[in-house]
């Protein structure tokens, strides 16, 4: 782990641990080239070269595994933007409603 400065841990609070250190990775182009261009669009636009590495499920859900589960956990939450391989998702131009047949198995179902 790794300290994160003081100025950045308002800017960056979920990847900053209770003592101020942080876990992380680095990515070069020449490692994953799509993943570093995806980390410099996002800096371009939020100014921060950082994203949260976390599972992707939603509170009682397993974690999802498949397309179709991480769309339906798309439109059954929060999420406002989904990035599938080559395909890009905006939740606020789709009609989610049109979409309430995507169920999410429980855990245990």
């Amino acid at each position: 782990n790794f300290e994160v400065l003081p100025e950045a841990r308002e800017k960056i609070p979920a990847v900053t641990h209770v003592d101020h250190t942080a876990s992380i990775q680095t990515v070069s182009r020449n490692q994953n080239p799509r993943r570093y261009d995806i980390l410099a669009e996002f800096e371009k636009i939020t100014g921060l070269p950082v994203l949260l590495n976390t599972s992707f499920n939603l509170r009682g859900y397993p974690i999802v595994r498949t397309p179709r589960e991480a769309f339906a956990a798309c439109v059954s939450s929060g999420i406002d933007v989904l990035l599938l391989e080559h395909c890009l998702i905006e939740k606020e131009v789709l009609d989610v409603k049109a979409y309430t047949s995507f169920r999410l198995t429980a855990k245990g179902d």
